[in-house]
């Protein structure tokens, strides 16, 4: 929304600086400082093994999960770097286990339209792989996320029970690009992760 009105205004950033300043920052805890990065990404790889990334939640789905509408709205927020013109949007990868697609949040409604997203979601620029649950948790250590930035800097955010934490040592990205490789490589292509999909909101969520 700031990114369009800037734009319509004129304003040449200024909006943007002040909906990050007095907005997005008062909607995130202060050790949050992973959105920034995002927005600079050329290409985000997640995996995540509890509830649906982030940046492909409806605002329902967020809603049942963050409880309160500025937390909604500022996820919501960032979910413009998807769908603006310059820059380009980020390439999107997305490794899910299959119990997110399982995992009640909200109600069957929230969750058969959160499904529906998904697959609407899918594209040659935001790929959508399931890994299914015959397969062992992968990556148990928890979620994460892998922005390769357009000057191929690579920056890493681990999610854990009480916090996440911006990585930024290489060692340390190398070493979740090993474990996204080890669990994209038990993952279905992308025909059958939307296969998967459609099913479990057609037979689970209906």
């Amino acid at each position: 929304m700031a990114l369009s009105l800037d734009a319509i205004l004129g304003a040449k950033g200024v909006l943007v600086t002040l909906w990050d300043d007095l907005v997005m920052d008062a909607a995130y805890p202060t050790w949050f400082d992973w959105p920034t990065i995002e927005a600079q990404a050329a290409h985000l790889q997640t995996y995540q093994c509890l509830v649906v990334y982030g940046l492909l939640q409806t605002p329902e789905y967020a809603r049942a999960l963050l409880g309160d509408e500025e937390s909604v709205h500022a996820r919501m927020a960032r979910q413009e770097i998807l769908t603006r013109d310059d820059p380009s949007p980020p390439r999107l990868t997305v490794i899910m286990y299959e119990g997110v697609l399982h995992n009640l949040v909200g109600s069957k409604e929230i969750m058969r339209e959160q499904l529906a997203k998904l697959l609407d979601a899918m594209s040659s620029r935001v790929v959508i792989q399931i890994v299914p649950t015959r397969i062992p948790l992968a990556g148990t250590a928890g979620s994460f996320v892998i922005a390769t930035l357009r000057d191929t800097t690579k920056v890493a955010y681990a999610e854990t029970a009480a916090r996440g934490f911006t990585l930024g040592d290489p060692e340390d990205v190398l070493s979740l690009e090993e474990s996204f490789d080890d669990i994209r490589a038990a993952a279905l292509p992308s025909d059958m992760s939307a296969d998967l999909i459609r099913k479990v909101m057609e037979e689970r969520w209906t």
